[in-house]
């Protein structure tokens, strides 16, 4: 049973440019807020402790992605009155909900990352040129991937 869109009273469809699943599925797709879900998933944490364990984030982009998970459901802010004051991050039900896709997502990436840079080495070495990145901007306010901290400290969640 498909669901309908209470909003306009169609049904959700993802490929529909007008369809609000787009941006729904734009949003919990990117790359900070499929890092920001999985952190949450380990428990409560406040924005240092966020900014710390994901790295390469800006304030900017992860003041922006908790705002959106904010405003879409999928995170709960908790401010507490003390000074300064306190602010915690938790997923609530409804982000929780995302932990299996997600999880899914990271475990399959760092599954398959040394294949996927085999794939990458043959096709720069046909080419007989560097590919051009995907995400990451190195030199454009983006940090390059640290090889030493993903070897040396892989995620062991």
């Amino acid at each position: 049973m498909k669901t309908t869109v209470e909003s306009s009273g169609l049904p959700a469809d993802v490929y529909s440019a007008k369809c609000p699943t787009r941006q729904v599925l734009d949003h919990i797709s990117g790359k900070w807020t499929i890092l920001v879900v999985d952190a949450l998933l380990e428990g409560t944490l406040r924005y240092t402790d966020l900014s710390r364990r994901i790295e390469g984030v800006s304030q900017k982009m992860l003041t922006q992605t908790l705002r959106g998970l904010e405003a879409d459901g999928f995170v709960a802010r908790t401010v507490y009155p003390t000074v300064p004051p306190r602010v915690e991050y938790d997923l609530t039900e409804l982000g929780r909900s995302l932990a299996e896709p997600i999880t899914a997502l990271r475990q399959w990436t760092e599954t398959h990352i040394n294949e996927i840079e085999r794939a990458r080495a043959r096709v720069t070495s046909e080419a007989g040129k560097a590919p051009e990145p995907q995400h990451g901007r190195a030199g454009r306010g983006q940090p390059s991937l640290d090889r030493r901290r993903c070897a040396a400290a892989p995620f062991a969640g």
